[in-house]
């Protein structure tokens, strides 16, 4: 018999990402069909009701308090999970830079011990986060907001408020930054140089910064603004702030731009600021429609590989070696932890005239769902997959249910993957996905991935890449090039 149990710990905090992984380690024990640890926030309680995992006493818990929620097939499993659950929550807490170094537990202790700080960087539930950001602005701090789900009226508050104080506001739901040379969350390690970067989104400022990288150049800073700050709400805020920032940085001498689409009055209006700026800049609005005549200083780049180009003056390597053996299948399923990556892909595909289907449509694009001989690529770090989960680029084994779906489809002749590395990225994110493909039929699709990341990262690319040729699989050397193999594999 299905036994539910929940836990609350009162007034009980721990970052969301290793939350996510106790849950995940939970839900991995015998007997054990779902589990979730997570914060008392309504969103989060909302969550672990539709997950079949809240109970009388999760119901009873505050937005401060922590609740344990799992599912077993009895009540011996149950208990089992439980004890487990306790005592990794119970295991010393240590920091990630200074094994047992102090950790502040406010601001306003942080802001004591680095007096000289000035910048923070919040990440807690989206329901606190706008508050903890507040508090920062307010003593004079730059500010990157990691969380998610903090709602479109309070970002244009918070940015509005930034921009009143003379500071830089990053995010909500910023997942990469490099300031002066500091990776900060999602982030590669790089070399400094003398191109800025200025980025809607995460994993599009990780491509981008790494192509320039492995091609002997480096970064002077990488701005995140949040993937909404160019709608047609935020007005762009933080991006008009990050150029006036790159403009008066003596080390940047050349800046990307990189946006999803903006709002075309946006468009016009941060296009108009790039314009009167003194230095080159590249703009890349992946899937973006005419914008009309560029200002003089401007290169237009579709693709984030052809950004980067931009700055090499040079074209990237494409992919070297023989294709492998098509299957009987003539159609694509991208399977990506990166949201840009997977709207990069789009295009490619859709430049060379194949529908293409997917839950992040570029303009032109179908949404997934419709159609039945088209392309399938699918964004897995959106929110309806991470809900409650671990994003994918935390615990790639996340991709393994709708990979084997797609190894076991005939239709399917290319399976496209990105294999993201850097700080705060999975250890081995291509040995996960080497033990996922190990069962994959011999007459099944082939296999062709991009590898995001440089030599100095954690996991090291080259070593990432050599277990994956090693298992077979097709590397390209940038996202753009992986779209264009998988292409040429099912025609």
């Amino acid at each position: 018999m299905t036994v539910i149990r929940n836990e609350v710990r009162d007034g009980f905090y721990l970052d969301s990402v290793a939350l996510m992984r106790i849950s995940r380690a939970i839900a991995a024990l015998p007997g054990v069909e779902e589990a979730g640890v997570m914060i008392g926030t309504p969103a989060n309680k909302e969550i672990l009701r539709e997950a079949g995992l809240l109970a009388d006493a999760g119901r009873q818990a505050g937005p401060g308090d922590l609740i344990i929620g799992l599912r077993a097939k009895d009540a011996a499993a149950a208990d089992a999970a439980m004890a487990e659950a306790r005592h990794l929550l119970d295991q010393p807490r240590r920091s990630a830079v200074g094994g047992d170094a102090w950790r502040a537990r406010a601001l306003r202790g942080a802001a004591q011990q680095m007096p000289d700080a000035n910048l923070a960087l919040i990440s807690v539930p989206g329901d606190f986060a706008a508050a903890e950001a507040r508090k920062a602005l307010r003593r004079g701090l730059n500010v990157m907001i990691f969380s998610d789900n903090v709602p479109l009226k309070q970002e244009v508050a918070l940015k509005r408020e930034a921009r009143d104080l003379g500071l830089l506001l990053m995010g909500p739901d910023c997942g990469t930054a490099i300031i002066a040379g500091v990776p900060i969350a999602f982030a590669n390690a790089v070399p400094r140089g003398d191109i800025g970067i200025i980025g809607a989104s995460g994993t599009g400022i990780q491509e981008v910064s790494c192509l320039i990288a492995n091609a002997g150049r480096g970064i002077s800073h990488a701005i995140g603004t949040g993937g909404r700050d160019l709608s047609a709400e935020v007005g762009g805020i933080s991006a008009l702030t990050a150029i006036d920032l790159l403009d008066r940085d003596a080390a940047t001498r050349h800046v990307i731009l990189l946006s999803k689409p903006p709002a075309p009055h946006i468009a016009e209006l941060v296009l108009d600021r790039v314009g009167r700026s003194p230095k080159p800049f590249t703009v890349c609005f992946i899937g973006g429609a005419d914008y009309g005549a560029m200002p003089a200083n401007v290169k237009l780049a579709g693709t984030l590989t052809e950004a980067a180009e931009s700055v090499l003056e040079r074209a990237i390597d494409s992919c070297r070696g023989p294709l492998p053996k098509r299957g009987a299948g003539r159609l694509i399923r991208g399977l990506f932890c990166g949201g840009t990556l997977c709207s990069e892909a789009q295009l490619i595909l859709q430049r060379c005239g194949q529908v293409v289907v997917s839950n992040a449509p570029l303009p032109g694009v179908a949404a997934l769902g419709i159609g039945r001989d088209a392309h399938i690529l699918i964004d897995l770090g959106d929110d309806r997959f991470t809900r409650g989960r671990p994003h994918p680029m935390i615990e790639p084994a996340s991709r393994d249910a709708p990979l084997a779906e797609a190894l076991a489809d005939k239709a399917v002749g290319a399976v496209l993957l990105d294999v993201l590395l850097g700080w705060g990225a999975h250890a081995d994110p291509a040995g996960q996905l080497v033990r996922a493909l190990a069962a994959r039929p011999a007459d099944g699709p082939a296999i062709v991935a991009s590898v995001t990341g440089t030599e100095a990262d954690p996991q090291v690319r080259s070593a990432q890449v050599r277990k994956l040729m090693e298992a077979g699989v097709v590397v390209a050397p940038s996202n753009a090039a992986a779209a264009t193999v998988a292409l040429q594999c099912v025609r």
